[in-house]
C-alpha cells in the first residue's frame, strides 16, 4: 500500500448560512469580481449553522485514507478546547497522527465560513498554529519513510518550511504534489519556481495560477481573446508557464467551468464539473487535488481519467456541509462514472 504524508493546516470550521446575504458583482475593463455583502448595521437571522473539522492538511489526509492509502498527517494545533474536537474527529479516520505537533504556545486554527445561497463561500480565518509551523516541528524521518508527499497550502511563517521539505523529499526520491497557497504565491514567481520544480503534480485554482504567473485570463469580450481556439489562450499561457520541468503535470481548476491538466506538448486535458447540487464549496479544492494525485497512482498516470475521478469526488464534497462529509471511495467514484456514461473528458489541441 502506498504510504502518503500530508502537510498542511487543521481548523475548526463554523459554517454560517444566511439567505439575506447578497452577491454583488463588480466589473472593470480587465476583470470581474464577486463580493458577498450584508446590510451594514443589520441583525440578520442565520438560515443554517454547523461546526466541522477542516483545513487542507486534515481534508487531504482524510481523503487519501478514505481512498485506501496508508496516510500520515503533519499539522500544528494548540492545547485548547478546539484541539479536543480535532482529535475526536479523527477517532474513526484511519490517519496516523503520531507526527502532528501540539503545543500550548499557540492556538488551534479556527474559521468562520459564510455560505451564500448559491453555495459558494467566504472564509474568515484565524490561522493559529497553522501559520507557525517551523522546520524543527517536522518529522523528517516520517517523510523519508513515505513514498508520496502531499503539500497542502501553508500560510504565514509556515511557508518557510516549504523549501527544506521539498529539497529533502527530492533527495529521498519521494513523489511530490504541491497545492500552493496564496501566502507562498505572493512571494513571486521566481520563488515559486524553486518550490514547484521538484513536484510531479502541481495544482492551483485559476485565481492562484493568475497570481503566480501574473497572467490574467481576460474576459471573453476582450479583442482576439479566443482566436477561434477551443480553449482560452490565456489559460494555455498560464499552464505552460507553471510547467517548469518536463516531468510535471500542471492542473488548474476553474470553479464551475471545470478543470484543465497539462503535461506538455500541444494538448490540454479538460474535464467539466460533475453535475450535482451545491451546498458548500469549502473543501472542494482539497478533494480535487488529493483525488487527482491518488488517481494518477491508481490509473497508472491516466491524466484524463484522473481529472474525472477528481471532479466526481469534489462534486460529492460540495453537496454537503463540511469539507470531508461527502468524500467517496474509489469504488463509489467508479460507480458514479459508470452511472453517467456521458460524463467524460476532452483532449484539446493547442
Amino acid at each position: 500500500m502506498l504510504k502518503i504524508v500530508t502537510i498542511g493546516s487543521a481548523t475548526i470550521d463554523v459554517f454560517v448560512k444566511c439567505d439575506d446575504a447578497n452577491i454583488v458583482s463588480v466589473n472593470s475593463k480587465d476583470r470581474k469580481a464577486d463580493y458577498m455583502s450584508y446590510r451594514y448595521g443589520a441583525k440578520l437571522d442565520i438560515t443554517d449553522f454547523d461546526t466541522k473539522v477542516g483545513g487542507g492538511g486534515v481534508n487531504t489526509a482524510v481523503n487519501f485514507a478514505n481512498l485506501g492509502y496508508d496516510t500520515s498527517a503533519i499539522f500544528k494545533i494548540g492545547k485548547d478546547i478546539y484541539s479536543k474536537g480535532i482529535f475526536k474527529f479523527f477517532e474513526d479516520k484511519k490517519v496516523n497522527l503520531s507526527h502532528i505537533v501540539q503545543t500550548s504556545k499557540t492556538t488551534t486554527g479556527f474559521s468562520i465560513i459564510l455560505v451564500s445561497f448559491e453555495g459558494d463561500r467566504t472564509v474568515l480565518a484565524h490561522r493559529g498554529g497553522n501559520g507557525e509551523i517551523k522546520k524543527e516541528d517536522i518529522d523528517f524521518e516520517a517523510i523519508k519513510d513515505a513514498e508520496f508527499l502531499y503539500l497542502a497550502p501553508l500560510n504565514g511563517k509556515s511557508t518557510k518550511i516549504l523549501e527544506p521539505i521539498i529539497d529533502f523529499a527530492h533527495k529521498n526520491d519521494l513523489k511530490i504534489c504541491v497545492n500552493a497557497g496564496s501566502s507562498s504565491i505572493k512571494k513571486g514567481f521566481e520563488y515559486m519556481k524553486r518550490i514547484l520544480e521538484y513536484a510531479q503534480v502541481v495544482v492551483m485554482n485559476k485565481e492562484e495560477a493568475q497570481m503566480c504567473t501574473k497572467i490574467e485570463v481576460r474576459p471573453d469580450t476582450a479583442e482576439e481573446c479566443y482566436s477561434d481556439k477551443p480553449i482560452h489562450p490565456d489559460i494555455v499561457s498560464i499552464l505552460k508557464k507553471l510547467k517548469v520541468q518536463d516531468y510535471q503535470v500542471i492542473v488548474m481548476t476553474d470553479g464551475g467551468n471545470g478543470a484543465y491538466a497539462y503535461a506538455g506538448g500541444e494538448k490540454v486535458y479538460y474535464a467539466p464539473v460533475f453535475p450535482g447540487k451545491i451546498v458548500s464549496t469549502l473543501g472542494a479544492g482539497d478533494a480535487f487535488a488529493s483525488t487527482f494525485c491518488a488517481s494518477m497512482h491508481k490509473t497508472n498516470l491516466d491524466i484524463g481519467k484522473s481529472l474525472l475521478y477528481a471532479s466526481i469526488n469534489s462534486g460529492s464534497v460540495v453537496s454537503a456541509f463540511g469539507a470531508t462529509e461527502g468524500l467517496l471511495t474509489f469504488d463509489e467514484v467508479e460507480e458514479k462514472l459508470k452511472s453517467n456514461p456521458d460524463y467524460t473528458y476532452k483532449i484539446i489541441p493547442i
